[in-house]
């Protein structure tokens, strides 16, 4: 055995199951309800999936997968052209798998984040065949190291029948120590969950399965899959500069200080844009208590803005993951990751005061947000973690641009097509155009204020319009039924949503 393998599988009775990416996907069998690794495309398993896909060329059968989140290296969509996938969940964002979704083919349940594991504990789930998890380790005694997320695949080793590990030799030693599982015990007896800020430290390093769990073991050597994330535009940069005034303000009526409370921040350019606006606001000693860690956290480091960040993963642009893991020593002490329904847990978020930024397809005019589904229909992602988020948060706060499609779309429109958010969970709306800042108004108050101060103007007057006629209707939440999606019609008919 090598010696970088001696160091990455610490257990000698082990060594035995090491085999290959095929032997590993053979134990896969049909009908069998499989949890994967993977949050964000981090950490995600790598080989055995891919092996997976083969295999059913010629061996076909499908699975119910389960991962935390989202994956890389495109095994969504392999999983989904081989026809292996029946279900998925909780969370995806893979085209081909997305149009398998939207016509059918692949039964989707889109879950809040944090629930999923409350699901198998409770047996409402599962169980779990096989686990297939990526780990940069395997302690002494038999301890899974996860590498750059945990996602669900703590719950997963715990709760499944046998458990296939990738040992990625990409993925840095230095990952040791970073982690913080702990697993809330079962209900109705479950005790509080002793996580009292940001950088409490809870749980164990590493995941603690019976070794004789371990089915298999696949060595691999592949680096995490790039996050997509666009640098910031003249949009995105109006939305960081209304939200820092926005805390200036809060700060100066003194109900936030310089600190803030901890943040959290969606996945996607837009939220990442918005905290590497952060920078250069007057705010010091940031904490974050999100579930992704992007590029704008080690921006915020190495403006010395950001004291401390707690996830459940960590997805990086090429360059940034270079820079962050060719200098891991240098952030690691300010870093945690945990398990997703800790990260998300809705208790805790209360506790924290999370202020909670995330990323609206669109809302309506009452501060309800759908951020899902397209035209009502057509699955995009999923409502991920952003539930968990918004209704807990101390401060909810939904982010998007006033138009999509070239101007085609108002991301602000009379009636959202799809509910994810109500207004009761919404209290501040961000465009390029303005703020709206919707605490304690009625429906009427919330409506003026997003007319006036986050629809782009080529379409304010047509919302002046629905909203004087509704409103000369009557009622406490006014609506115009026959015309509330007409402006999601039109734009089917034509191709745009202006009149």
């Amino acid at each position: 055995m090598s010696a970088d393998l001696s160091a990455r599988i610490r257990h000698p009775g082990l060594l035995d199951r090491i085999t290959t990416p095929e032997a590993a996907a053979a134990l896969i069998k049909d009908g069998m309800v499989i949890g994967m690794s993977g949050f964000t495309k981090a950490g995600d398993a790598k080989a055995v999936p891919v092996a997976m896909a083969e295999r059913a060329s010629t061996d076909p059968f499908q699975i119910t997968l389960i991962t935390g989140a989202s994956l890389g290296h495109d095994i969504d969509r392999m999983l989904t052209e081989a026809k292996v996938l029946a279900r998925r969940m909780p969370f995806q964002a893979d085209p081909t798998l997305r149009k398998a979704i939207n016509r059918g083919e692949v039964m989707f349940i889109d879950q809040h984040l944090s629930e999923t594991v409350e699901h198998l504990r409770s047996r409402q789930l599962g169980p779990i065949d096989y686990a297939i998890v990526e780990a940069a380790a395997i302690t002494e005694d038999g301890g899974l190291v996860p590498t750059t997320s945990i996602g669900n695949s703590a719950s997963f080793a715990i709760l499944a029948e046998k458990v296939i590990v990738e040992i990625n030799l990409s993925q840095p030693l230095g990952l040791d120590g970073l982690h913080d599982i702990y697993i809330p015990s079962k209900r109705p007896t479950r005790a509080p969950i002793p996580l009292m800020a940001c950088d409490s430290r809870v749980g164990t390093p590493y995941v603690q399965i019976p070794p004789e769990k371990i089915a298999a073991i696949v060595i691999t050597n592949e680096i995490d899959s790039a996050s997509s994330v666009q640098p910031s535009d003249p949009e995105t940069s109006a939305i960081a500069h209304h939200l820092i005034a926005f805390f200036e303000n809060e700060v100066k009526r003194g109900r936030l200080d310089l600190t803030l409370q901890p943040l959290q921040a969606g996945i996607g350019t837009i939220a990442n844009s918005v905290l590497q606006g952060l920078a250069d606001g007057p705010f010091h000693h940031l904490r974050l208590y999100s579930e992704v860690l992007q590029d704008s956290t080690f921006d915020l480091f190495d403006a010395g803005k950001l004291s401390f960040a707690s996830a459940s993963s960590i997805t990086l642009s090429a360059p940034y993951a270079e820079r962050v893991f060719g200098n891991f020593e240098r952030y690691k002490d300010k870093l945690i990751l945990r398990p997703q329904e800790i990260s998300n847990h809705p208790e805790i978020i209360r506790r924290l005061g999370i202020i909670g930024i995330n990323t609206a397809l669109e809302f309506d005019i009452y501060g309800n947000v759908n951020s899902t589904h397209v035209d009502g229909t057509m699955m995009m992602n999923g409502i991920g973690g952003s539930g968990d988020f918004a209704r807990n948060a101390y401060l909810s706060i939904f982010v998007t641009k006033s138009l999509a499609k070239d101007g085609a779309i108002s991301s602000v429109v009379p009636m959202v097509s799809h509910i994810d958010h109500t207004e009761h969970d919404v209290d501040i709306l961000v465009t390029e155009v303005g703020l709206a800042d919707l605490r304690e108004l009625a429906p009427r108050e919330r409506a003026r204020l997003i007319i006036d101060n986050c629809v782009h103007p080529s379409y304010r007057a047509q919302l002046d319009d629905y909203f004087a006629r509704a409103s000369a209707r009557g009622g406490h939440t006014p609506h115009l039924l026959e015309e509330a999606f007409s402006w999601h019609t039109r734009r089917r008919e034509t191709g745009s949503m202006k009149i």
